[in-house]
């Protein structure tokens, strides 16, 4: 199979460093082996997605020296597939169910959780399963669409692993009941107002572009669980996942998008080179 990566920034924002260099390792690591790297818009919030924004991210990862393959492909083209594949999840468990709980129905849930579990996880709020016996078929536009992973979690032999090639978690980590039931709860796969969560979203969009290796940042490392998880439960391959370092400002906080100083539109005006970036992020410059 072709080695294959992608990019798939949102467009709600400037590019800045870190996705900069987010996008950069992964086209070199993709061109490295002779591959393909992708360009996919991750759309799924369409109340906060702008063309604009899209234009700029083409635009500056053209500065940068990237370029695709293939066609840019849009979440937001994509939604009749994430519900399809909902349908089917359902269809084979019977464990999508819909849910009506609000963010402050969580909290109040979950206020007094057990020692050493954690509140949060990498689908927000940890669930307690509150709408857990409701069935799919009364879903109504207002619920969201949740998994009940008690229900579907198995013993070890059962249950799927991953192939991590970051610098701080590389190896091979096994996917347990023990960990989703704990650290993730039951997941998103779908909100009221969007057609698919991200987590579900991102399963199904690498899997229809056969991307091989999933480079990103480490702060998604989390989210790799579920989203192993959801592969195996849909009977998709996996790719490899590379999580790597992120860029912080000079007091250790990570970037964001509203830091415009440091957003590559900015560095352009003030006349910086593809190079200078490549140097600012720790990456050599392009051969």
């Amino acid at each position: 199979m072709t080695f294959t990566t992608r990019f798939a920034p949102s467009p709600t924002g400037p590019l800045h460093l870190g996705h900069a260099y987010s996008a950069m390792l992964a086209h070199d690591m993709a061109r490295s082996q002779g591959g393909r790297f992708l360009l996919r818009i991750d759309d799924l919030d369409q109340s906060r997605a702008r063309a604009e924004w899209e234009d700029l991210i083409h635009d500056d990862l053209r500065w940068l020296g990237l370029t695709w393959d293939g066609p840019v492909r849009r979440q937001s083209d994509h939604f009749d597939a994430y519900q399809r594949a909902i349908d089917s999840l359902a269809q084979a468990t019977g464990a999508v169910y819909p849910c009506c709980c609000k963010r402050r129905d969580i909290e109040a849930a979950a206020s007094a959780p057990q020692e050493g579990v954690p509140r949060f996880g990498p689908d927000g709020l940890i669930y307690p399963g509150t709408c857990r016996a409701r069935p799919y078929a009364d879903r109504t536009p207002t619920d969201a669409l949740r998994y009940n992973l008690a229900a579907t979690v198995g013993p070890p032999s059962r249950m799927p692993a991953f192939t991590e090639t970051g610098p701080t978690h590389a190896g091979n980590h096994e996917v347990t009941a023990e960990h989703l039931l704990t650290q993730v709860g039951d997941p998103i796969l779908a909100r009221a107002n969007m057609a698919a969560s991200y987590n579900f979203a991102v399963v199904i969009d690498d899997a229809e572009t056969a991307i091989t290796h999933v480079i990103r940042g480490e702060d998604l490392y989390e989210a790799t669980y579920l989203q192993r998880f959801l592969q195996w439960e849909l009977g998709l391959s996996p790719p490899v996942y590379h999580h790597h370092r992120l860029i912080r400002d000079a007091a250790g906080k990570r970037l964001a998008k509203r830091d415009d100083a440091r957003a590559i539109r900015t560095y352009r005006a003030e006349g910086a080179t593809p190079d200078d970036i490549r140097r600012m992020v720790g990456l050599p410059p392009q051969g």
